[in-house]
């Protein structure tokens, strides 16, 4: 009896063990199991979004070029107007070099030797401008049109075997989409590829250029902290379809990897208003202006609206009688709002030869002025 009471306790012993044992034993393993399998997706992640980026140079570089201006320079101090910069290129050069200098990106919109800028890149109608594709061959500008409502320029070279990029839809766009930029960084590093994500979308911003010393009021353009250097502008923003849906336009001076593109669908209208006509038909009312906002027209009471600063010679709105200190404060009736519905997105959704009316504010008098919009001259 003890016998096999002895034997029934080292059968206990045992089979506890065995147990225990297991246990353990699948508690070790099943770790090593779980990091191998998230260790395979992790490089799984990584090898995707690194074809993506491959697939896309491959597919987009060649129609990626720098733009080169012809000129003698002189040596200029960088200018900043508020925070957000246009960026050219803004290197310190000597007071006359016979070289190209390096200003810009720009890419390929058609074979027969269309290609898609920043109007800022290629501001100076005095200048000679060319193009460097990314297999080394240069082709002297021939004609620019600038569009004036837009920071957007097309150049036409003599050639017809360029290789075109594909556009995308930029109406669809979400935040945290996976974005690439490419571009002759600080104008010496031709096709310079960085990735992030797109950061924000519909954004105004008011931009300067250094190089030349302006500001241009930018509307709904897409944020991205793929990283842009001076240099980038006129560059394209790809999708992970490698297709253009933006340009690279402006950076943040006052923070990092804040840069700013172009939405490509109204680089697309711009396309299509002159592949119809030839040219970029916007319309025109001929004024310079600044917004008032409706708690700094109390202060000094006036009205709010656009405050007229200058009216251009022979435009719309010299004809019309529309003077300096001229206050627009509606157009066809619709209230105008700083950073709501401003002058330019007003006139810009008419076309030219639409007539409208203003309701014009001017030291206490109130007036309707009417008249028919022009075509924007090229600038």
């Amino acid at each position: 009896m003890k016998r096999l009471l002895l034997l029934a306790g080292i059968l206990i012993v045992l089979l506890v063990g065995f147990v225990f044992v297991t246990e353990q034993f699948s508690i070790n393993v099943t770790p090593k199991n779980n990091t191998s399998e998230e260790t395979q997706e992790e490089n799984v992640k990584l090898l995707t979004e690194e074809s993506v980026v491959i697939d896309a140079v491959d597919k987009v570089g060649p129609s990626v070029v720098t733009i080169l201006v012809d000129r003698p320079i002189q040596a200029q101090i960088p200018q900043q107007i508020g925070p957000f910069s246009i960026f050219g290129f803004e290197q310190q050069l000597p007071e006359e070099d016979p070289e190209p200098q390096s200003i810009g990106s720009g890419f390929v919109v058609s074979s027969d030797g269309l290609i898609v800028t920043n109007k800022h890149v290629v501001d100076d109608s005095a200048s000679k401008y060319q193009i460097l594709t990314n297999d080394d061959k240069s082709f002297d500008v021939e004609q620019i049109y600038r569009d004036p409502l837009n920071d957007v320029a097309i150049l036409k070279v003599n050639t017809t075997d360029l290789q075109p990029v594909e556009l995308g839809n930029s109406d669809n766009l979400k935040v945290g989409q996976f974005v690439i930029a490419i571009g002759s960084a600080l104008g010496e590093f031709r096709n310079s590829v960085t990735t992030g994500v797109i950061s924000g979308l519909g954004r105004g911003i008011t931009a300067g250029s250094p190089y030349q010393g302006f500001a241009e009021k930018l509307d709904n353009v897409i944020q991205t902290d793929a990283a842009i250097n001076p240099g980038n502008s006129g560059g394209p923003l790809l999708n992970s379809s490698s297709q253009v849906i933006g340009v690279n336009t402006a950076v943040s001076s006052e923070g990092q990897n804040i840069g700013f593109a172009l939405p490509v669908n109204a680089i697309k209208e711009s396309i299509k208003t002159f592949n119809e006509g030839g040219q970029f038909d916007r319309a025109f009312l001929g004024v310079s202006y600044r917004m008032i906002d409706p708690e700094i027209a109390t202060l000094n009471e006036v009205a709010a609206g656009a405050y007229v600063d200058r009216v251009v010679t022979d435009s719309p709105a010299e004809k019309a009688g529309l003077a300096q200190g001229d206050i627009i404060t509606e157009i066809n009736g619709k209230r105008l709002e700083k950073d709501t519905f401003e002058l330019s997105q007003a006139i810009g959704e008419n076309k030219v030869g639409d007539g409208i009316t203003l309701r014009v504010w001017n030291s206490g008098d109130t007036r309707e002025v009417k008249m028919t919009l022009g075509n924007t001259p090229d600038q």
